[in-house]
């Protein structure tokens, strides 16, 4: 179950290598001119199938881990717990495995006569000691780590958090074994395996969610009711999973020439050289988490008066991100090799053309996606979640709460999108500059949340700032991208989108009107529901389609040309 605010770290990741024998020409054909939207769209497209099939596999594991845990003070100790390994993962290793170590791997291949494999044995071996001993330390300081989430104020639910802590931490070093094993693979071409990995974490997890389910008493799941068996059940088996998804990666290494052998040394690594850039992707990761933090500390406070705590915040984001998951992610990703290229031969226009297709298509992607969360949202999370020991209120309540901060989708892509800008200019620094002006609007907002509202309203108001410090965000990167790159295509960018929203608001308002005047017939409950999000989903898609069309947004008028060319030729 991911974090109420999982971490949005950039990768730094070089461009794809051209082979020896491959010309300009070559590349172009591969990757689409700056600008061009075609062979991005195949690329996504082709990411975004493993992607799919791990975010939807996801969602049915946290549906299962909601039925089980509730969303109560057992799911926010379990919701806490296991966010613990990610975040030390990543504020301590993670930023610099993935923005460091991939591109010291492809030079390393690139120029060592065994291809770099000594050079990735060395790292790896490095790499591992190093993620042990973390382990060690984060695991001695579990009772320190679950009272900076808050947790410490219920002593039942502190013991119970740093109990599920100490088992959940040994995630760490599968997490890096995960990541360094994807990295090898990937700078020698393998994705697919990559790709597909977390997909058999998701399966191990529902499997420990549904015995969880048939392991459980009569009476309400508490703190002080649940018993060991079930601790040690949900703790093993949450941290089998990331183990499996780790694991099933290492055999892949000898098949790329990199078989698994200890080699010790760090001489000629060239670690040194790059660990600037590795220090200001911590810092990233460091200030982003305070917000994370001040979030988290403030729902599990919400769930102790009665409202929804952090694992009601954590299943809201979860529905929010998973569009940008899948859209947004697999779009990205194929932008970048094509903005690498075009910023290392200081190609600003091609830069500033890459940036403004991948805003045109985030919005296209994703506003309607925005429209219909707001109007379905409450539906949505009470067919999601709506069972077990989680009531059709709670759920509803999640959904209410994603529903106020649907409106974010677009800013979060964007804001993303301008960090991949810097990231493809080998800026590190700037981006962590953004997130300080973003955090510097989102924990004075946050602080403010249970002030102004009463705790069964919390999460709601944690979403609503959220998705405004996305807005921050992106207003932040626009001026600064506009004084390094000069004149932004501000113009071909902003009439697209704005056709695009005026296009998610009305079709939002065909669905809104079509679920009102349903609403009587189909009732609240989990079967209602289901026949609510059905009903707005058509409603909202077919005038979507329409609007587009009708709109004649760029993006959709090339495919749609391309269709009806194909089918005057039959």
């Amino acid at each position: 179950m991911p974090g109420p605010d999982d971490t949005q770290l950039i990768p730094v990741l070089p461009a794809v290598p051209r082979r020896v024998d491959e010309t300009d020409e070559d590349v172009e054909a591969r990757e689409g001119r700056p600008g061009a939207s075609r062979g991005i769209l195949r690329a996504a497209g082709t990411m975004a199938v493993a992607t799919l099939v791990s975010r939807i596999t996801g969602l049915l594991r946290t549906m299962v881990l909601t039925a089980a845990l509730g969303v109560g003070l057992v799911g926010d100790a379990y919701n806490t717990s296991n966010t613990l390994p990610n975040i030390v993962y990543e504020l301590l290793l993670g930023g610099v495995l993935t923005s460091v170590v991939v591109p010291l791997l492809v030079r390393a291949q690139e120029r060592d006569d065994d291809g770099g494999a000594a050079y990735a044995q060395r790292l790896a071996t490095v790499a591992t000691a190093g993620l042990v001993l973390v382990t060690g330390l984060a695991i001695l300081a579990a009772p320190l780590l679950t009272s900076l989430y808050g947790l410490d104020e219920d002593p039942d639910q502190h013991r119970l958090a740093t109990w599920l802590a100490r088992i959940l931490l040994a995630e760490i070093v599968f997490y890096g074994l995960g990541a360094l094993a994807q990295a090898i693979l990937n700078s020698r071409g393998v994705f697919g395996p990559p790709a597909w990995a977390p997909v058999l974490n998701n399966v191990v997890v529902i499997a420990t969610g549904l015995l969880f389910l048939a392991a459980g008493g009569p009476g309400p799941l508490t703190p002080v009711t649940i018993t060991d068996e079930q601790v040690w059940l949900l703790g093993v088996g949450t941290t089998l999973g990331i183990a499996v998804q780790a694991l099933v990666l290492l055999p892949l290494l000898r098949r790329v020439g990199v078989p698994l052998r200890p080699r010790w040394g760090l001489r000629g690594t060239g670690l040194r050289e790059a660990g600037t850039l590795g220090l200001w992707v911590i810092g990233y990761v460091a200030v982003s988490q305070v917000g994370v933090v001040v979030a988290t500390r403030i729902a599990n406070a919400a769930g102790r008066e009665g409202g929804l705590g952090s694992i009601g915040f954590a299943n809201a984001s979860l529905l929010f991100q998973m569009p940008y998951g899948i859209i947004g992610v697999a779009l990205l990703t194929a932008l970048v090799p094509r903005m690498s290229r075009a910023a290392a031969r200081s190609d600003v226009p091609g830069v500033v053309r890459d940036l403004s297709l991948g805003t045109r298509l985030s919005a296209l992607g994703l506003l309607p996606v925005s429209a219909a969360l707001t109007v379905l949202g409450p539906a949505l999370a009470v067919v999601a979640f709506g069972r077990g020991n989680t009531d059709v209120d709670e759920a509803r309540a999640i959904g209410v709460a994603l529903a106020v901060g649907a409106f974010g989708l677009l800013p979060m892509a964007v804001t993303l999108l301008q960090l991949r800008v810097f990231y493809a200019m080998k800026d590190s620094r700037t981006p962590t500059l953004i997130q300080v002006g973003m955090i510097s609007v989102r924990v004075p907002l946050l602080l403010l949340v249970p002030v102004v509202v009463p705790p069964e309203r919390v999460v709601a108001g944690l979403m609503l700032i959220t998705s405004l410090t996305y807005v921050a965000g992106w207003l932040i990167g626009h001026a600064v991208l506009r004084r390094r790159l000069g004149a932004l295509e501000n113009r071909a960018t902003l009439v697209p989108v704005l056709r695009t929203a005026a296009v998610a608001v009305v079709a939002g308002l065909l669905g809104w009107l079509a679920v009102s005047l349903a609403d009587g017939a189909l009732g609240p409950s989990v079967a209602g529901s289901l026949a609510t999000v059905l009903l707005g989903t058509v409603v909202i898609g077919v005038a979507t389609l329409a609007g587009l069309v009708i709109a004649r947004v760029p993006e959709v008028q090339e495919p749609l040309a391309a269709v009806r060319a194909r089918l005057g030729r039959r």
